[in-house]
């Protein structure tokens, strides 16, 4: 075993371990706790694959504990609200299947179908597109593809609605069709139809810088909707085909000496600009992913092993603590206040160790476990 595979083969339960570490005396994960969002939805989904793959059931008993504390008698969620038409309180939902499959309890289903209730009724562009958000008008944004459509996908397949894939295709090759930069192959974070936004150009509508983590987010949208996809259905073979473009535009600013991506993509060794932990992490467990399900060819492969190596070296430190993970960006968006300019992307604070890094983190080891080891 050469020394990369031993530690891919031990990181994920390191982190898994890291993440516990954060309880309080009673098992509890209190930024999970807080309010039904996309980051604890996602560092919730990581742990309860790490749970299956790892066959431990203390890491999916610990899933399933703090989803319980949203999911009422009635399936109704505490905090959330189908009126705020907002794509990132989807993403937790992902769960819900996971755990109506191992209960049968129908608490589960409810939540399924309250978040695809909203969904059904989401605000959208005059294409069909979803607004990213009630209060962001006429506004698609990489990142609510990421929220949305996996659990759309999925729905669509537990419950027997297979119509709702149509809707998926739809919603992933609008917003790549809209955002899609035909000289470098890169995605814009956002696509404004009114062109009435600051941020957004007044002829095209779209913002102007290559958002690591927007590109990160769309990017396992793709590899995660196609895990649902029937390999009859007349959109997967495009689907599959944009991935593996996008991924060969990625290669291209892919650094070359770390094996990293930057904060902004396109931008590399302009003053500011930083090797960023998330969106790294998203490439390769997209790669990986890509890799292992043979969307995408062998000699993609040292991309995702150069990208995992750059993570391991550049980015962790452990100590008795666990491992830690440093340059993640806190968050970006765009609005009055986050014109989406290259100074605004760099100017976000730079953090460690938060949920919204290690989960990627997390999702990027075991998808590079399972790749190299052929676990499936």
């Amino acid at each position: 075993m050469s020394k990369m595979q031993a530690e891919i083969a031990s990181n994920s339960r390191k982190i898994v371990e890291t993440i516990i570490v954060q309880c309080n005396e009673r098992g509890e994960h209190e930024d999970l706790l807080k309010r039904w969002a996309y980051v604890p939805g996602m560092l919730l989904m990581a742990m309860m694959r790490a749970g299956i793959q790892l066959n431990e059931p203390t890491y999916t008993t610990f899933v399933r504990r703090h989803m319980d504390t949203f999911i009422r008698e009635d399936g109704s969620i505490r905090t959330y609200s189908l009126e705020e038409y907002n794509l990132d309180q989807i993403n937790q939902g992902k769960n819900l299947f996971w755990l109506l499959q191992e209960t049968g309890d129908d608490r589960y289903a409810e939540a399924s179908h309250l978040l695809a209730a909203q969904l059904l009724s989401q605000p959208r562009t005059s294409e069909g597109g979803f607004w990213h958000k009630k209060v962001y008008p006429f506004q698609m944004w990489l990142d609510g593809l990421y929220m949305a459509s996996p659990f759309l996908a999925e729905y669509a397949k537990v419950f027997g609605r297979p119509e709702l894939l149509d809707e998926v295709a739809h919603q992933l090759l609008l917003i790549e069709r809209k955002t899609r930069d035909p000289l470098t192959g890169l995605l814009y974070h956002g696509w404004d139809e009114s062109r009435e936004q600051e941020w957004a150009d007044s002829r095209t509508g779209l913002s102007s810088q290559f958002w690591s983590r927007a590109v990160g987010w769309y990017m396992m949208s793709l590899v995660d909707c196609l895990d649902h996809f029937p390999v009859t259905h007349p959109k997967r073979g495009t689907i599959i085909g944009i991935f593996h473009r996008l991924c060969l535009a990625l290669l291209q600013v892919q650094d070359n000496e770390t094996g990293l991506w930057y904060q902004v993509l396109d931008k590399a060794g302009r003053k500011g600009n930083y090797l960023e932990a998330s969106g790294s992490c998203m490439f390769v467990y997209a790669l990986a992913k890509g890799l292992g399900r043979g969307y995408l060819e062998k000699g993609l492969e040292d991309a995702a092993l150069r990208g995992y190596q750059g993570i391991e070296e550049h980015l962790t430190e452990e100590d008795e603590q666990g491992i830690h993970l440093k340059q993640i960006c806190h968050g970006a968006g765009l609005s009055k206040d986050r014109n989406g300019s290259y100074d605004y992307y760099i100017s976000e604070a730079v953090v460690e160790d938060v949920p919204m890094g290690l989960a990627p983190y997390l999702l990027a080891s075991l998808e590079m476990e399972r790749y190299v080891y052929g676990k499936r």
